[in-house]
C-alpha cells in the first residue's frame, strides 16, 4: 500500500480557487486557491484520511474508478496521486532508539571512515522498504 490512487471531486468556489471533497472518504475535505494548491492540499488531505484510518483500524476503501464518481457542472474527477511512504518520511521524523550488533573490524573500519550510523542505517532500510513493497 505505498502508492495510492483516488479519485476527488474538485467543485469550483464561487469566491474562486476550488474546494476538494473524495467519494471513498465523505469525512475527508479541503480547498486551495488554484488548481496547483488544491491538488497538493488534496494529498495532504488524502494522507490525514488514510493515516486517521491505519491508526483506527478501520477499513480503507478500495479506490472507486474514476468513470463511475459523478460530478455536476463546475466539477471535476481528478484522481490523486498518493505516496505512503513518502507522505511517512516528510510527516512523521520521531525517532526511535535502536540496538545493534555489528562485527567489530566493521564498527573500526566505518568509524575510520566518519560514517554516520543512524543516517546509514536509515539509508539503507529506506531502499529495503521501497525495494519491497
Amino acid at each position: 500500500m505505498d502508492r495510492l490512487f483516488y479519485p476527488a471531486i474538485f467543485h469550483i468556489a464561487e469566491e474562486g480557487g476550488f474546494w476538494i471533497t473524495f467519494p471513498d472518504f465523505p469525512e475527508c475535505m479541503t480547498q486551495g486557491e488554484d488548481m496547483q494548491r488544491a491538488y497538493e492540499m488534496a494529498v495532504d488531505a488524502l494522507g490525514l484520511a488514510l493515516v486517521s484510518r491505519q491508526k483506527e483500524k478501520a477499513d480503507i476503501p478500495n479506490p472507486s474508478e474514476p468513470s463511475a464518481v459523478s460530478v455536476a457542472e463546475n466539477e471535476y474527477c481528478v484522481v490523486i496521486e498518493f505516496d505512503m511512504l513518502a507522505y511517512k518520511k516528510r510527516t512523521n521524523a520521531k525517532s526511535v532508539k535502536k540496538t545493534l550488533t555489528i562485527p567489530e573490524w566493521l564498527n573500526e573500519e566505518a568509524t575510520a571512515c566518519g560514517i554516520n550510523f543512524s543516517q546509514a542505517l536509515q539509508e539503507i532500510l529506506i531502499q529495503k522498504v521501497s525495494a519491497g513493497s
